[in-house]
């Protein structure tokens, strides 16, 4: 599988479930979320000014995908007053040439400066994506447990040795 049909077999309505574990703060907490994935031709005007913003050709894209995501997260310092969370995130991945299995895949969260993480599409078809910037290392892992079950786990650490761990559970509540 190459990155490309990983986003297309991620579109869709999907139920997610999340749990993080602040490792530093010996704290945990839960969420729930309504996530959307849409896959996004290369002409689509989001893939165009995302492209236009990181300085590259959208025609040397696939396109994109753009995340819905409308959700709650708890502490459980606060259990009973849930934090209400919810946004839109466009990305576009850029292959390593000539194989499409490595490359940077651009993501802008609700119109912000884009960031840029390292691609890899495993032997085992997971996506693992590394973000690093000043004094921050944040690594995703991405897999599917069948087609309608998607598996997630990341990793984030600080340069003062701040850390968080979570895991996501993800079950497809809609069509491709």
């Amino acid at each position: 599988m190459n990155v490309r049909e990983f986003f297309e077999l991620s579109a869709g309505k999907w139920f997610s479930q999340k749990t993080s574990h602040h490792l530093t703060l010996k704290q945990s907490e839960h969420g729930k979320t309504d996530l959307v994935i849409e896959i996004l031709p290369n002409d689509n005007p989001h893939v165009i000014q995302l492209c236009q913003q990181v300085g590259i050709d959208p025609s040397l894209t696939w396109g994109g995908a753009k995340y819905t995501w409308k959700g709650t997260v708890s502490w459980d310092t606060q259990p009973q007053n849930p934090a209400n969370q919810q946004g839109e995130t466009i990305v576009v991945s850029i292959p390593d040439l000539p194989a499409a299995h490595t490359g940077r895949l651009f993501r802008a969260d609700n119109g912000t400066t884009p960031q840029v993480a390292q691609y890899q599409m495993g032997d085992d078809d997971a996506l693992t994506l590394v973000t690093k910037q000043e004094s921050i290392c944040f690594e995703e892992r991405i897999w599917f447990e069948s087609d309608n079950v998607r598996l997630r786990t990341t990793m984030i650490a600080q340069a003062n040795g701040d850390s968080l761990a979570s895991f996501y559970s993800e079950i497809r509540m809609g069509g491709k």
